[in-house]
Formats: structure tokens, C-alpha cells, sequence
């Protein structure tokens, strides 16, 4: 059996999709900080710079409807992240440095705040599209 499908069916808190998410975001999560050319622990990121990597993937991927999505695979705050994190570092799945902790992922963001206040569509210029004014 795959080793994700594994821990997401022994700890069953987490939709399957949560799991392959997170592994989706952690490159991005990289990307963010600067750390792409990074080999080793030099890529490693902190809790904080994970969740922010899967805040911007979820926008690119969900738009306003990410606290949504992430509700659905059972996902309510950030500390939820972190507690997938540690399912996977426990299965050595995901490595982890002395310094890190569930807490990391602490005092992270307001899901409704990240993702709909505030939501801008990127939309295409081609198609004539203009940000709405105070006006319209």
C-alpha cells in the first residue's frame, strides 16, 4: 500500500486529498523563501513558511473557495497542517529538524481572512478586464 494512503487510513482525521496537497505545496513553500537551489536541509522550511506556501498554492488552485476546500478534507487551522505534518514525519514520510514543533504552526491565519476578504481575481487582460472601482 502507498505509505500516504497508509497513514491518512490510520489516523483518519484528514481527507487523502489533505496529504497530497500538503506534499503538492511543499514546493511552492520552498519557492516562497527563496530556497529552490537549496539542497538538503538548506531547502528545510518552518511551519509558518509551510502554511504560507499552501496559503498561496491553495489561491492559485481554489481561489476565495480555499478555507472552503480545506474544511472539507477536515482541515479548520493551521495547527491542522501541522498535525498532518507530524503524521508524516512520524512515518518518515516528511524529514524534520530538533527545533521544529506542532507549534510552529500556531497563530498561522484566519482561513476566511487568507483566502475570500480581500480576493482578486488575476484575470487575463485580453479579455478587456479591469479591477472594479468605487465607482462601478
Amino acid at each position: 500500500m502507498d505509505p500516504v494512503r497508509e497513514v491518512w487510513r490510520k489516523d483518519g482525521r484528514y481527507a487523502l486529498a489533505a496529504y497530497q496537497f500538503l506534499f503538492e505545496s511543499l514546493e511552492r513553500a520552498v519557492q516562497v523563501t527563496g530556497r529552490e537551489t537549496e539542497e538538503g536541509s538548506g531547502r528545510h522550511v518552518s511551519g509558518q513558511e509551510l502554511v504560507e506556501g499552501m496559503r498561496r498554492h491553495a489561491l492559485e488552485l481554489f481561489g476565495p473557495l480555499g478555507a472552503q476546500v480545506w474544511r472539507s478534507w477536515g482541515v479548520h487551522n493551521t495547527v491542522d497542517w501541522g498535525r498532518i505534518v507530524f503524521l508524516l514525519v512520524d512515518a518518515r514520510l516528511l524529514n524534520r529538524q530538533e527545533t521544529d514543533s506542532l507549534e510552529d504552526f500556531e497563530n498561522g491565519f484566519d482561513f476566511n481572512a487568507a483566502f475570500r476578504d480581500g480576493y482578486r481575481p488575476d484575470l487575463p487582460p485580453e479579455i478587456g478586464a479591469r479591477p472594479l472601482s468605487s465607482e462601478d
